[in-house]
């Protein structure tokens, strides 16, 4: 057991030159990246972000903690085997829910357990990183991953005496993260064997948790391992709650591509057929999907098996025939019943070679949905997208070129409502004659306008040439393809798999009202993608415009002043009574304006 305490040649060498470091880095000095881990400063910017103090621990308390939950249940026996063998040693052993909370602790030696008592290191108190910054418990469940936390790397000062494992604890059956479990020791005493030890824990923890898996869940499960034990390919189970995937599944798909498989699956398993369907991905390729439902008590459906095969290209004359709902166009989710027929009605008017006009609000995709469905139909052909509102004198030529003298397989014209004069006459002109062309020699092209713009006389003649309109919904029609688009973006940003969000900053973004619609989802996650590279996306990482619901539109001064109510709460860690004071403003008002503005606190 020295060996746990005492394999110094992997603690983090020069603990002086490490503590300059830190105070270098909160004193918003340049810090040498060699001298701290990668892990440890991305957490102390994290930290930073949080506004945690690094002079005093200030904790918040929960006094009644449930303490008759499976995690703890199955903790128990592994715990106190632990203990057993630890016995004697200035080790100590923390059960903690996935938030941080500390729900148990065990500590063999007195005077490291007054220490821990004197920073709060106890049950009932977070040790989530966003209220204590960098330490062996927040930082595993941030990073995902066993992690530890050596004296001077700690953003606390009071922790600096302390080094730390954590690991993550993974339901067996979900994978979802169900808590933590950490080994404390004084600095002087610690070794990597630390984070080896928790994470064997956890391991152990994990497998005791199946035990107090339901009945329902323990069938998906044996469902899922039956599927993976017939085949080498793809295999995913879910159901509402739960997710699993084979190692082939995460090595192959990336988050848009489940996402979208996903999403067709639940469409799938909701009418009641198993069937046998081909899909284009996001990310490109094709595959051969077979969904199955399993059954538990009573032959009620607990989740679904999907078997997934890659398709060859000389493969294809073999496919079987597409679902009627394109939940695949390739670069784009969504499950929800309005957007999935806009989808259908974009993807036939182009099987049909319908020319098809698109309106909606700004930001809402219509000109990135035109894409996918070119893409899908046509990957080798070219597509232009040409943009009215920038017209200029050589506009008809330019149209000209593109669909008659060298046509181009499809064309898109954005804010067709807003040309006028010459060069709408011109581009009804030259949409005449292509509309007079053989079949196999006329382009596609595409429209798109605004949900309320008025054709008048010359662009209702215009509009004529074009059988059929479609509109595209705004995002708050579909705010649950939210889920879907999430991932997506991430994985567009390049942050897929690294980076991903809680069930708090989803909902948040799910009840936005979003009047930038898509395009504005996306710009939020690229802002706060620059903030927070890995770990989960948290409420207080997002734009106070995103956490506030309002039922009017703001002016200037009124956006300002949300913007600084929220700001205040955050650093006031959600007391309404020092972001007040902080505001100057009364208690009465900031609680009116909290109302009025829709302002989640932090930590809701």
């Amino acid at each position: 057991m020295d060996d746990v305490r005492r394999s110094r040649h992997e603690i983090p060498a020069d603990a002086e030159g490490l503590a300059g470091t830190r105070v270098r880095f909160l004193n918003s000095e340049a810090v040498e990246p060699e001298r701290v881990r990668d892990t440890i400063l991305a957490s102390w910017w994290r930290s930073r972000d949080f506004r945690v103090p690094a002079d005093r621990i200030d904790l918040p308390y929960t006094r009644d903690q449930d303490l008759d939950t499976p995690l703890v249940r199955a903790a128990a026996p592994v715990l106190a085997r632990l203990s057993e063998q630890l016995d004697g040693q200035p080790i100590s052993l923390i059960l903690t829910d996935p938030t941080g909370l500390v729900l148990t602790r065990q500590t063999g030696d007195a005077d490291l357990s007054r220490h821990l008592e004197s920073v709060e290191l106890a049950p009932g108190f977070s040790y989530g990183e966003r209220f204590v910054g960098t330490n062996g418990i927040g930082t595993a469940l941030e990073e995902g991953r066993p992690t530890h936390v050596f004296g001077h790397e700690h953003y606390a000062e009071n922790l600096e005496n302390l080094a730390c494992a954590g690991a993550p604890i993974r339901h067996p059956i979900s994978g979802k993260t169900v808590g933590a479990v950490d080994l404390t020791c004084w600095r002087r005493d610690a070794g990597q064997l630390l984070v080896v030890l928790a994470r064997s824990t956890a391991d152990q923890i994990r497998e005791e948790l199946l035990t107090y898996s339901n009945r329902d869940e323990l069938a998906l499960f044996r469902a899922y391992l039956r599927a993976c034990r017939r085949t080498t390919g793809v295999v995913i189970a879910f159901n509402d709650d739960v997710v699993m995937m084979n190692d082939r599944a995460r090595k192959l798909l990336d988050a848009s591509d489940q996402a979208v498989l996903l999403g067709h699956a639940g469409t799938v398993m909701s009418t009641g057929r198993e069937s046998t369907t081909t899909m284009s991905l996001p990310t490109g390729g094709k595959v051969r999907l077979n969904c199955r439902r399993v059954h538990g008590d009573g032959d009620a459906t607990v989740g679904g098996v999907i078997h997934l095969d890659l398709i060859e290209v000389d493969d294809e004359a073999t496919e079987i025939t597409t679902p009627t709902l394109p939940t695949f166009l390739p670069g784009v989710v969504g499950s929800t019943p309005v957007w999935l027929r806009c989808c259908h009605d974009v993807d036939a008017s182009y099987a049909r070679g319908d020319w098809l006009v698109l309106t909606g609000e700004s930001g809402t995709g219509r000109t990135a949905l035109t894409r996918c469905v070119h893409r899908r139909h046509d990957p080798t052909g070219r597509m232009r997208v040409v943009d009215a509102a920038s017209a200029g004198q050589d506009w008809a030529a330019d149209l000209r070129r593109d669909l008659v003298e060298d046509p181009v397989s499809a064309l898109i014209v954005r804010h067709v409502d807003r040309l006028t004069g010459a060069a709408l006459a011109a581009t009804a002109g030259v949409l005449r004659e292509v509309d007079a062309l053989d079949g196999r020699r006329r382009p596609w092209v595409a429209l798109t306008m605004a949900a309320d713009a008025e054709p008048d006389s010359p662009l209702a003649e215009l509009l004529a040439l074009f059988p059929r309109t479609v509109q595209v919904p705004p995002l708050r029609g579909h705010a649950e393809d939210i889920r879907e688009l999430v991932p997506l973006f991430l994985s567009k940003l390049g942050h897929g798999g690294r980076l991903s969000s809680s069930p708090a900053a989803m909902h948040l973004l799910m009840r936005g009202s979003w009047p930038g619609n898509v395009s504005q989802l996306h710009d939020v996650l690229r802002e706060v993608v620059r903030r927070r590279r890995t770990g989960m996306i948290q409420a207080a990482d997002l734009p106070p415009e995103v956490r506030a619901l309002t039922r009017r539109p703001l002016n200037r001064l009124e956006s300002m002043e949300r913007d600084a109510i929220v700001q205040s709460l955050d650093d006031a860690g959600g007391n309404k009574v020092r972001a007040a004071a902080l505001l100057g403003m009364s208690r009465a008002t900031l609680y009116r304006k909290i109302h009025e503005y829709g302002i989640v606190l932090p930590g809701r």
